[in-house]
């Protein structure tokens, strides 16, 4: 895993275009954030992030095995990332939101990065002494 040190956060894959009538992606995530998956999916299968607009571990990104946390129709798919390297099979993970959240970052974009320290208890990263973080930017518009 690359040295959790290395600024800037930079996105490495970005995520299809899941919400209607949006014309750009909403979510990326960095290298090192990539690299982590494909070691969680290694150990855990097939992956999902939610973020909720919770306090404390509610307020980062966790990651969960696919299916684990259950969404419904409070939660918006903000996009699919595939994490899988070059010329393998896909390892898509569907990223989804609370409306409730997606309704007050409606013009934000989001970059998942991976740092030092402990996360949510139920996040999968949990174990290995790092968090997700999310790095945001705003942005003018998501539609054409």
């Amino acid at each position: 895993m690359t040295d959790l040190k290395d600024p800037p956060a930079v996105a490495a894959v970005e995520a299809s275009i899941t919400v209607p009538g949006e014309t750009r992606s909403r979510v990326a995530l960095t290298q090192t954030t990539v690299e982590l998956l494909r070691s969680l999916w290694e150990e855990h299968g097939p992956l999902m992030f939610h973020q909720s607009g919770g306090c404390c571990d509610g307020s980062s990104p966790m990651c969960f095995p696919a299916g684990e946390f259950i969404t419904s129709d409070q939660d918006v798919l903000l996009g699919r990332l595939d994490v899988a390297p070059a010329g393998e099979p896909e390892q898509l993970i569907d990223f989804w939101i609370s409306a409730e959240q997606f309704e007050y970052w409606s013009h934000t974009a989001l970059l998942i990065d991976v740092v030092k320290g402990r996360g949510g208890g139920f996040s999968a990263e949990a174990p290995r002494g790092v968090r997700f973080l999310i790095r945001s930017e705003l942005m003018d518009s998501f539609t054409v």
